[in-house]
């Protein structure tokens, strides 16, 4: 349960926000001025009153003591999770000055609390007793799978003679197709029900064009999607943990079957990727015993928050469960026996050489990885041209920044905390450089959230 003394500071608090104009609308919020009746209790409620354009304040109440991040009711028409309201409440709270004050919750603030606790001891309790899993008819489930695997197979083999009919004719002539016969192709890949070679052939149709050099990184491109069909033509001959990842890579629908590991997981980072029909949240978990690191992915429909949230710099006890795959980061979140609270943790880190090398040797499990998470020890944001990079302070190697980091105003949060001096930093590392998603000052200090 949270404890009453136990705050949050205003960085976690806004690492909830759904965008950047929530998180500026909250924070104007996060004075005592609009609030009337806040309290809190010692477990894990907070609730308030806050002054709007209306005759009636809006009724706010956030329960912090859900395992799986905070949840949040308000009176207010928005709908994004957490309104503005639930930000600015929190951030009121988290300033520990008294303006929220320990205390009963009022009628409609109690209720609303106990209801969400009720549903969750029944659904534990259900959970308990088990329940029927897979198919009711087995056999019906296999002759299903076999008709997928039949049309993702005539599907590869389509794709295949495309590529070769396109490399045929040169490189150039791609520039000259237009992004019409990209999404023909890929709308091919959607009826063969293969969507992970569907969105492959979506980011081939927008590289012809794109600036000098476009036709290696195309060339590129059509290797990776080249060495996917084939491992999907050929996977009875593959490992099984490289098949497992086949799969995962072609679309095809898994579930988390690793054993669970039972952790203190801190929260090392958590952003957002939006499209037009589907919002993906990222969360990255580092296990104190087990020295793992492990990937959570939340989804939401267009223009919602995914509902999982866990602030940056957080500790949790849970269980988390490994999807297949040769070297997969992705994992599921079990069961937690404890709310998000603040910690000393801190990952331990490696050289950038290290993290150029554990990305390289990722790659023999996983050819089409983007990325691997790795923590930089003891590393300077430095200016390198008309760019960045992350340089080691004990050596002479150094990362460059991938063009995202570079264009976000993280990159500037990274630089000022640093101020010339060493930084751990914890990102993403792959064949486009590194991404710095969460910091921490040398010596004592909260993570700092980057994305």
């Amino acid at each position: 349960m949270t404890q009453q003394g136990v705050r949050w500071s205003a960085d976690q608090v806004l690492a909830l926000a759904p965008d950047a104009a929530s998180r500026k609308a909250g924070s104007k919020l996060g004075a005592a001025g609009p609030w009337s009746e806040a309290g809190s209790c010692g477990e894990g409620s907070v609730w308030g009153l806050c002054k709007g354009s209306g005759s009636k304040p809006y009724q706010t109440v956030v329960d912090l003591a859900d395992a799986s991040g905070p949840a949040y009711k308000c009176s207010c028409p928005s709908r994004k999770f957490p309104c503005k309201h639930a930000l600015g409440l929190l951030l009121l709270w988290a300033g520990g000055d008294g303006a929220v004050p320990p205390g009963q919750p009022p009628e409609w603030a109690g209720q609303w609390i106990e209801g969400r606790r009720q549903r969750a001891t029944e659904k534990r309790a259900a959970d308990a007793a088990g329940s029927p899993s897979g198919s009711a008819d087995p056999e019906a489930a296999r002759r299903r799978a076999e008709r997928r695997a039949e049309r993702i197979t005539a599907g590869a083999t389509e794709l295949e003679q495309r590529l070769a009919d396109l490399l045929r004719g040169g490189l150039a002539g791609a520039e000259q197709v237009g992004y019409g016969m990209w999404e023909e192709t890929a709308a091919r890949m959607v009826d063969a029900q293969a969507p992970g070679l569907a969105a492959r052939v979506r980011e081939l149709g927008a590289i012809p064009s794109t600036g000098p050099g476009w036709p290696v990184r195309l060339l590129e491109e059509f290797a990776l999607l080249h060495l996917l069909d084939q491992g999907w033509l050929r996977r009875e001959g593959l490992p099984e943990g490289l098949a497992a990842t086949v799969r995962s890579r072609i679309g095809l629908p898994t579930s988390a079957d690793g054993p669970p590991v039972r952790d203190r997981w801190l929260v090392l980072a958590q952003y957002d990727t939006a499209d037009a029909r589907l919002t993906t949240r990222r969360i990255w978990l580092y296990g104190a015993e087990s020295d793992r690191t492990a990937l959570l992915l939340s989804y939401g429909a267009a223009g919602r928050a995914p509902e999982v949230a866990l602030p940056v710099g957080l500790t949790l006890e849970a269980e988390v469960s490994a999807y297949p795959g040769a070297g997969q980061p992705r994992a599921a979140l079990g069961e937690q026996f404890t709310p998000p609270a603040p910690a000393g943790i801190r990952p331990p880190g490696v050289t950038t050489a290290q993290a150029a090398a554990r990305y390289g040797e990722a790659l023999r499990d996983d050819p089409w990885l983007d990325s691997v998470p790795v923590t930089l020890d003891r590393v300077v944001p430095t200016p390198d041209g008309d760019s960045w990079q992350l340089a080691d302070a004990d050596g002479d190697a150094a990362l460059p920044l991938t063009p995202t980091a570079r264009s976000r105003p993280g990159l500037w949060r990274l630089v000022a905390l640093s101020g010339g001096a060493p930084v751990k930093v914890f990102g993403e590392c792959g064949h486009l450089g590194f991404t710095p998603l969460t910091a921490w000052p040398e010596g004592v200090g909260e993570a700092v959230a980057l994305c």
